[in-house]
């Protein structure tokens, strides 16, 4: 099965922390990522830019409109994820709770659906 962990964080946490603790932090995610895609579990996975960078797309009745930043208007921001395969729930939660950012942010886990032509 397949499972999504997104990472969620508080940007203004990131961009206080010293940049030694912030490299820390970076090579130990990485390190995570390597051991992740030894384990078999391993999918997919990315860090995303700051929020500031996104633009929200809304269709409605035919029209466009383009919004700078995220749609969600919260404390934390996506700031990553990984797609990941595990034989269930609490197997996929076990693997996203060694994720090292964790300790500092918000790490949702969600079953894949996979959709299918009729």
């Amino acid at each position: 099965m397949k499972f999504l962990f997104m990472i969620y964080h508080e940007e203004k946490v990131l961009d206080g922390m010293p940049p030694e603790d912030m490299q820390t932090l970076v090579d130990s995610a990485l390190e995570y990522d390597d051991e992740i895609r030894r384990s078999g579990h391993y999918i997919v996975s990315n860090a995303l830019q700051r929020a500031r960078t996104a633009r929200t797309i809304r269709v409605r009745g035919g029209k466009t409109t383009v919004t700078d930043g995220p749609f969600a208007e919260t404390k934390e921001q996506l700031g990553g994820f990984f797609l990941i395969e595990a034989k269930d729930m609490d197997e996929a939660c076990a693997v996203a709770a060694r994720f090292p950012p964790a300790r500092i942010g918000v790490i949702e886990v969600r079953p894949v659906q996979e959709l299918r032509h009729s």
